[in-house]
Order: structure tokens, then sequence, then C-alpha cells
């Protein structure tokens, strides 16, 4: 076999493969069996056709086949040969073969391009750490979010307030005032004053009681379109809040004794969220600044194909509604880029520092993951024993051995938030 390898791009090979009929014959004439078993012709039995005779009226037959069956064979035994690993399906041109010729084509294909890391050295990526400063009204605000959770739900008659939940009937009208046929939605929540009400509709809906209505503009869709509905009130519910007693304690967390213990407690979670909320990030920037500096070239297959996959997640994840693809790809497709650049030097990391992960660390992982929910270790342990699954808790150490090797060569400047700054941006959007 000659190979003649072609470089197109970073990432794009084309091969010249062209192999001599003394190499080609054995396999040849396994086709022909092969064909004389499924071809029928007069005074023959199936696999008895003598050759002259099925030849000289199936060759061009014989040899598409031929060509069908051992194109892949001679294109994997070639890339092997150089050492390629193809990242996508390969596009092949000017086929050639008759039989006692020479078998040849064209493949062009992408590889994971080669790429160079910079010299790593002390404070060669510049990122920046978060430290998020609490205050009081964190804490108050994660309590209210746990008495919320725990809230009942109480049927009033004195009218709705601010916040209440309006269980009522929807009749979309037309653009004159009069009720559509087939547009009456029953048994709708409408939240007071939440969601996408004016200040006028919230006025319209306070008050409300139950066999009392009001007419309201509503959007009907995505695109901003309104309409007018007509609403009538079937019942008023309002969330009502539990007292923060023993009762509520032990509900929360058995091993609770006081609201000053469940502030403390409630503090701890806060703490972690937000230094988890700085990990990320630190991570996130950490990885940017790597791909910032060195900008690898990217085969457009794997981005591709990263974009199918996310696509297919989103439309999961969407419940079955309709989704525009194309927006989505368009939307995703900075985020498949860049993780398709992270991928890449990634691969170089592990290589650069001789970076690995042992099974018994993969064990250390799922066991403390036991540790933190013993009355879970059948499942936990089960559900690690699928190798999808250990495969993606395998992804994820690696990524921290990476992270954690890199940040040695980083410059890090330590900024202090205060959460109150955060909530008041939070407000705004």
């Amino acid at each position: 076999m000659k190979i003649k390898v072609k470089k197109i791009n970073d990432y794009t090979r084309e091969l010249e493969i062209d192999i001599p009929w003394s190499e080609l014959e054995s396999d040849f004439e396994i086709s022909v069996r092969k064909f004389s078993k499924n071809v029928k012709m007069p005074g023959f039995r199936s696999g008895k056709i003598p050759r002259d005779r099925l030849l000289s009226q199936f060759q061009p037959n014989i040899e598409a086949e031929f060509m069908d069956a051992n194109f892949q064979k001679y294109y994997l035994m070639a890339v092997q040969q150089e050492g390629l690993i193809p990242v996508n399906k390969a596009e092949v041109k000017d086929v050639h073969f008759h039989m006692n010729e020479h078998f040849s084509f064209f493949a062009v294909f992408e590889i994971e391009p080669d790429i160079s890391l910079p010299k790593l050295k002390k404070n060669v990526l510049s990122v920046q750490r978060t430290e998020y400063l609490h205050d009081d009204q964190d804490i108050d605000d994660a309590i209210m979010q746990l008495r919320k959770a725990n809230a009942t739900m109480s049927t009033v008659e004195d009218g709705a307030l601010e916040g209440d939940y309006l269980i009522c009937t929807l009749q979309k009208l037309d653009e004159s005032g009069v009720p559509i046929i087939g547009k009456k939605f029953e048994k709708q929540y409408l939240r007071v004053g939440k969601g996408s009400f004016t200040d006028d509709q919230k006025e319209k809906m306070i008050g409300l009681k139950p066999g009392e209505g009001t007419r309201l503009r509503l959007p009907v869709s995505q695109d901003g379109k309104d309409a007018d509905y007509e609403l009538t009130v079937e019942n008023v519910e309002r969330e009502i809040l539990p007292e923060m007693n023993e009762e509520f304690l032990k509900q929360i967390n058995p091993s609770l004794e006081s609201v000053e213990s469940l502030r403390k407690d409630v503090e701890k979670k806060i703490i972690e969220n937000f230094n988890e909320r700085s990990k990320t990030a630190f991570d996130r920037d950490l990885s940017d600044a790597l791909i910032e500096k060195v900008n690898p070239s990217f085969a457009p297959s794997m981005v591709e194909h990263y974009l199918t996959n996310l696509v297919e997640d989103v439309k999961k994840q969407n419940n079955g509604e309709p989704l525009d693809d194309e927006k989505v790809r368009e939307q995703y497709m900075p985020l498949a880029e860049r993780n398709i650049k992270w991928y890449s030097l990634r691969n170089k990391l592990i290589e650069h520092g001789d970076l690995n992960l042992s099974d018994q660390d993969l064990d250390n992982e799922i066991q403390s993951l036991v540790d933190g929910t013993p009355n879970s270790e059948k499942e936990i342990r089960k559900f690690y024993k699928k190798p999808s699954n250990r495969k993606r808790l395998e992804d994820g150490l690696m990524e921290k051995i990476i992270l954690e090797y890199l940040e040695q060569f980083a410059k890090v400047k330590e900024v202090e938030v205060q959460t109150k700054d955060l909530r008041g941006k939070e407000h705004e959007h």
C-alpha cells in the first residue's frame, strides 16, 4: 500500500491511497464468491457458477461491491499506518478500481489539531479570585425561603392581596371584546402582582373575591403579542408562613435546638455556597486565561458534533416543546467553540504535567459521596457501577487535577465583594 499525506491546514488531512493488485487479489476473490452465492443464473446452482461466466456478465457489479466492502478496511489501515485519528467521516473522491489493476482513492478528513502550550512559568496567567462577604440579610432571606418552602395554602374570602393566588377562568376576547369560542381556559393560577402584570393590572386584581371578575391584557406568546381576557375568580388562596417555633425547627432539621442554631446552620450553608460560586468562577477564569493565551485552532466537525448533542439536551429539557434548532445552535456556538478549545488544552496539560487518575482515586471519591449521604450508599454505588456515570465522575476529578496543576502558573488578584451589592444587581435584572 502506498500512502501520501497532504496537510491542508491544522486540522484537515488528505490521504492518497494506492493498493496494488497483488494486495487486493485475495479480498477480490472473497467478493467473487460472495456475489456468486447471491446471484441466480439458469442452469447453475447458487454458488456454483463458473468464475469466467460470472465475471463476463457481472464484473462491474462485483467490482462495485468489492469497493463498498473494502474501502473502510484499506482506509483504516492507512490512517493507522500514518498514526492519524479522524474525528469525522472522510470525504472520498477520485476512486479507481478494476480487476487486475490497483485500487486508489483520496480521503479527506479532520483530525484533532496538534497544539503547543506556551512556556508555563509562574505568573504567566492573570486571574481573579473573589471572596464574598455576606451579611445578616442573606441569612434572613435564606430563612424566609425555608419558611416559604414549608408554607401552607389557605382559602380566603376577604378579597385578594398582593402575593395571593387567584384560581380563575380566563376567557380570551377578540379585538371588539367578544369571547372567542374554544379559547376558555379553566383552573388557571395567577399570582397577584407577580409575573408580567403592570401596576394597573395588579390594582384590578387586588380585592377580588370568589365570583367576581375583571378584564386583563395578558401576553399570549413569547414574541410579545398581548390579548384581552375576561377573568372570573373561582377561589383566592393565601400563602401562610409557618411560625418560627420548635415544630418548624424540627421540620427543617431534627438536630436544631433554637432559632440561633438555625441561623448558624443557614450561615454555614451560605458560606459554602458562596465559596463554591467563587471556586467555579475562578476555575472558569483560569481555563479561559489559558484559552485566550493559546487560542488553539479546532476541527469544525468537533464543534458540530458537540452542538448536535447540546441541541438534543436542550430539546429534552424543553419537555418536547418545539425549538428552532438553528437559533439554539447559533446561541450555543461560542460555548461549543470555547469548550472544544479547552478540551484540546486539557489533553496537552495532562501530557505536559504527566497527570493521571487512579482507580483508587475514583473509589475514594465515591466513598466520600457515600460518607456525605450514608443512607443512600446502595444507590450511590449502583449508580457509579454504570460505566458512563463512572466516566463522568472520572472527567470531573481529572478536571480538578488539571486546574490545580494550572493554578501554580497563575498570578491571582484577590477581590472582595459585598453580597448586598449582588442583591442590588440581581434585583435590577
